[in-house]
Formats: C-alpha cells, structure tokens, sequence
C-alpha cells in the first residue's frame, strides 16, 4: 500500500508539474498578445488516436479514461507524443493516477451547482437601480425645437465644445429626426471586455484630436458638405458590469437605427461589436446583416465563464443567430490563433477570413478586391467592425492588443472608403482604441482617419460615385501630359 502511495502522490505531482508548465507557457503566450486569446471556437478538440502499441496496455484503463484520452483534451496539459512516451514507461497504475488527476482538473474547472456562483447578484431594492441610465426628463431642460445644436461659437468650428468630426450635437431621437440626420457618432467607453483598462477613453480622444472632417483629396469629397452629421454623446456605462452596460447601448445603437440614421460607434472594447451588430440585426432582421470585422484576432472564442468579452462577439452573433457564419467576412488575421480545428470550424460556417498570410500570397490588391466584391456579394446592409489592432502597431500603439505584421494606413483607407462607397451600410464601429498605452497622438489621430474614410464614402455612394476605386481625376492625374 504504501508503494502505491508513493507512487500515486509521484504521478500526481507529474501531472501538476505538466500543467505547471503549460500554464507557464500560456502565460508567456498572454504576454506576448495580452488578454484577447481566442479558444477553440465551434468544434471540439481534435480526437486522437492511440497508438498501437499502447492499445493492448491501455485498455486496462477503463472506457472513461480511454475516452477522454481519445477526446485530445489531454493537450491542454501535454503533448501527445510526450504523454504516449511517457506511457510507455510507466505502470497502469502510475498512469490510472496520472489520467485521474487530469479529470479530476477537468471536473473542479466546471461549473457545480451550490458550490459556484451562476451570476453575480444585484441589489434588487437600490433606490437608484437604474439611475446610471436613466434620462433626463426633457421637462427639466429649456424648451426648444428639436433638431442639431452647434456648440461652436466661431464659424469654422474649430473651437468651442469639442465633439466628433466637429459637429453638432443631437441629443434624442426626436433631434435625428427634425434635423434629417444621415450620420450620428456616438461614443461608447466601455472596457470591461477586455481585461485591459483604458479604452473607455477612446470616444474622449477622438473628440480631442483632429482629422475626422475635411476634404478627402482621394475622392475630393467633404462628407460634412454632403451629409448631416451630428455627435450623439456618449451612452451611459455601468462600471460595475458589462452585462447590464451591453444590453443599454444595443438598445440606444438601435435608438439611432430607428430614425433612418446611420450610427458610428466610438469605442471602447470589442466586445460592444455584439450589442452594435445585434442591434442592426433587430432593426433590419436577423440574418440581413453582414459584417466586415476588420482584427488581428477571429473574436470567435467561447467556452469561457463570462458570456460577453471582447474576445467572442462573433461567436455569440452566430450562436444567438443575429448574423451567420457565412455573412462573415474578415480581413486582416495574424494572431497566433485560430488553430487547425478553429479554422475548420469558420470554414464549416462559411466564413470568408483574409488572412496577413493570404495578403502576403497574393498581394494587398487582390485581397483589397476579392474582399470589397465579396461584401457585395452578401447581405444588402453591411455593418463595419474595426478593430484597430488589425493595423501595424506602427500606426495604432494604442491598444491592449497589439499585433505586428497587420496592415497600412496606405492600405486601410482605401478599402473602408471603398466599402462605404460600394456597399449600403448601414452601421460602423471603431474599437480598442486605448489612449493611456499611447504616449503621442497618432492612434487617435489616424482612427479619426479611418472615420473620415467611411463617412466619406457614405457621402460618395450618396452623389453616386459607387463604381469600383474610384479615385477623383483631378487629383489622381495632373493633366500636364500622358503617362
């Protein structure tokens, strides 16, 4: 009995010490990409297959411990090569205990009813439960005609109250309405979806810094001389929890919706891309949405304890049926995930993903064009998710989740305006923009870009100058001779 103890306790301890060392090698993994890690997304892992070798002493075991050998769920805590290698040296008691301390993880990771808590409790009887979100009574506020307000004092806007792309505000629907609003910017400060602080300061940057209004020389089109654009303000954050904040803002993104406007979300984590897309998928319908997620990362993750985080919108669109896996489109991939399954599963969904691997095969125009054509292929509405690390940290340090290796700003422009030009959409985010990792400018700055590069072309496809790459002759040739 007591070598059995002794060997017991040994095996044991060589299983902690395996998921020690996994352990350590996922955190270094985190290090390197923080946060935003993305699981296995529809299917599980991988069966494997015992070699044969092994089959006759293994099948001691019992058909449990064999089952979950043969599920690939031990890769989570070792190799398999490592794990047979080791098999084959070890007593069928010494790996009975080893496979045993393996389950015995598997079931204290799972939830148990009465030992775990299934949410997180609220006090019901708060005299202010909803106070966080809760309007102002338009009675308490002086009368006026509802419509846009111009905070500037001067004419060219310049100063005065910043707000997004210098425009006016609009504070209810009933000012979207009176003032035929094409555009309302919203910013959205949310970052408990991610696990990294900072991005609820994004719709305050962009505000701060210049670069969201203004001629576009590429198209010589000024989208605030063509559309009616206004900043909605800011939607109100529970601080205190990302379920209750997620469900505020799908309800004011449709607010903006419902008038016949166009709402750009400011953000604030990635997670609000499944409020934002859900939203437009109430408004328009279920399945009449499709999106273009630009992102270093797939977002597809689940199986994790919290239902919302910035690392699974799209798989929680797929799974609750707002928006199929084949209205999905994704460019700019390069994260050290998805794995082999994972990538088989988007496949399974018909998911079209442009990876950097495929940019670097083919080449950025090719790429540009099957993307833009793909999308026009879809859904009549297309709803547009940028993430900002899907750009070179070159270009946007401002993220908790950066990625070298992604794309240009010579190479982001283009196709957004080209995707707002071409196709009818009807919705835009921009996310994890982090100032507080930014010591210079730049990340708010060319996010602003970005924005002035969608709502530009909105205001092309509105004078109808939608054929592909379009590029204004005046600017594009100087007209002093032939090329």
């Amino acid at each position: 009995m007591k070598v059995w103890k002794q060997g017991l306790l040994g095996a044991l301890a060589w299983a902690l010490a395996l998921s020690m060392s996994t352990a350590a090698q996922k955190a270094s993994s985190e290090k390197a990409s923080p946060q935003k890690r993305s699981p296995q997304a529809g299917s599980p892992k991988a069966a494997v297959v015992i070699p044969a070798d092994l089959t006759g002493k293994l099948a001691a075991l019992g058909e449990a411990r064999l089952e979950f050998l043969r599920s690939g769920k031990t890769k989570r805590y070792v190799h398999a090569d490592l794990l047979w290698d080791s098999f084959r040296t070890k007593s069928i008691a010494e790996i009975e205990a080893i496979v045993d301390a393996m389950l015995a993880t598997e079931e204290q990771e799972k939830f148990k009813e009465g030992r775990d808590m299934a949410s997180i409790p609220l006090n019901t009887e708060a005299t202010h439960f909803n106070g966080w979100k809760t309007k102002r009574p338009q009675e308490l506020n002086p009368k006026r005609e509802p419509g846009p307000i111009n905070l500037s004092r001067y004419m060219e806007a310049r100063s005065g109250i910043p707000t997004f792309a210098n425009a006016p505000i609009a504070l209810t629907p009933e000012d979207l309405k009176a003032g035929k609003v094409d555009i309302a910017i919203v910013g959205a400060p949310l970052d408990m979806g991610s696990g990294y602080r900072g991005a609820k300061g994004g719709p305050l940057a962009l505000r701060a810094v210049g670069g969201a209004s203004g001629n576009d020389m590429y198209s010589m089109v000024n989208p605030s001389e063509v559309l009616n654009i206004v900043d909605y303000g800011d939607i109100a954050i529970d601080y205190m929890s990302t379920e209750r904040s997620m469900e505020h803002v799908r309800s004011m993104v449709k607010e903006i919706a419902l008038t016949g406007a166009i709402p750009i979300i400011i953000g604030g984590d990635h997670s609000l891309m499944y409020s934002d897309a859900s939203a437009l998928a109430e408004v328009h319908g279920k399945g009449n949405v499709g999106v273009v997620h630009f992102d270093a990362h797939y977002d597809a993750g689940k199986d994790r304890a919290h239902l919302i985080d910035h690392g699974q919108p799209v798989w929680r669109l797929i799974h609750e049926g707002y928006v199929p896996g084949k209205n999905f489109i994704q460019v700019g991939l390069r994260a050290r995930s998805p794995d082999v399954e994972t990538f088989e599963w988007m496949r399974e969904q018909g998911f079209r993903y442009h990876t950097m691997v495929e940019i670097e095969k083919r080449g950025w125009d090719v790429v540009m064009n099957r993307a833009v054509r793909e999308a026009k292929e879809g859904p009549k509405n297309i709803f547009i998710s940028f993430d900002i690390d899907v750009m070179d940290p070159a270009y946007m340090t401002g993220t908790g989740t950066p990625v070298p290796g992604g794309l240009t700003m010579r190479e982001a422009q283009p196709i957004v305006r080209r995707l707002c030009a071409e196709t009818h959409v009807v919705g835009f985010e921009i996310v994890e923009v982090d100032p507080l990792v930014d010591e210079t400018y730049r990340t708010a700055l060319n996010s602003n870009y970005i924005l002035n590069a969608c709502m530009t072309g909105i205001a092309m496809r509105r004078l109808g100058l939608t054929q592909e790459h379009y590029l204004s002759p005046l600017s594009s040739e100087h007209g002093q001779n032939n090329y």
